[in-house]
């Protein structure tokens, strides 16, 4: 099982964030970042999960900038609650909240940025940084809208084709603008799909996706 830390952004904002550890020496490191539900159940076993497969996996509590230990559910008035947070965080300051989970495992070797939903936009944003090795974002439904920014590392991003809240045009402009990034969209998956705890879950995308997410990290860390 992981723990609970505490780190400090470069602006002095104090935050914690869920930490797991592999069972062997590390292949590299991976900052993970929430939806805009928290660092919650989910997301940690996400962090386990990559554990499991040699990472050491971080995952920031972004959300402690406006309200700490935020830890919410997939219902109507969580999803509400966790869309307001988010507005009130700018995303220069998701970033610095990234690069300092990035900087608490860089003995770990390489590192890369994962995000999902909310989080999908910031991996984007990550990657624009310069901060990572590399970055897979899931789901970013904001990446459209900072294509004027360049990836220093590779990138890939995942989209489920009948997600409701990213148009496949949305998907498009980031295809028509970064030809460098690989992007993949999976029929019958919605927004979510990985979440088992969703009605969105979509396992076939799940395994597919995260097949390619873990050998995109093998080549690139």
């Amino acid at each position: 099982m992981g723990q609970l830390i505490n780190l400090t952004a470069s602006d002095g904002h104090k935050f914690s964030a869920y930490r797991a550890e592999p069972s062997s020496t590390p292949k590299g490191g991976l900052v993970v970042i929430q939806e805009i539900f928290g660092v919650n159940s989910h997301i940690r076993e996400v962090c386990e999960g990559f554990a499991a497969d040699g990472y050491v996996a971080i995952a920031p509590a972004l959300f402690d900038r406006a309200e700490i230990g935020v830890d919410l559910g997939y219902e109507e008035e969580d999803r509400q609650k966790g869309m307001g947070l988010r507005s009130q965080i700018d995303w220069d300051e998701n970033v610095k909240d990234a690069v300092a989970a990035r900087e608490a495992i860089s003995d770990s070797g390489k590192v890369a940025i994962v995000g999902y939903c909310f989080g999908g936009t910031v991996a984007w944003l990550g990657a624009c940084s310069g901060s990572f090795n590399a970055a897979v974002g899931y789901y970013g439904g904001f990446i459209h809208n900072f294509l004027d920014q360049d990836a220093n590392c590779p990138v890939q991003l995942h989209f489920g084709a009948e997600d409701q809240g990213i148009p496949i045009e949305n998907v498009d402009k980031i295809r028509d603008a970064k030809s460098d990034v690989d992007i993949y969209v999976y029929e019958g998956a919605g927004h979510g799909f990985i979440c088992n705890h969703r009605a969105s879950y979509h396992e076939g995308a799940t395994t597919t996706s995260r097949t390619r997410t873990l050998d995109f990290f093998d080549t690139n860390l």
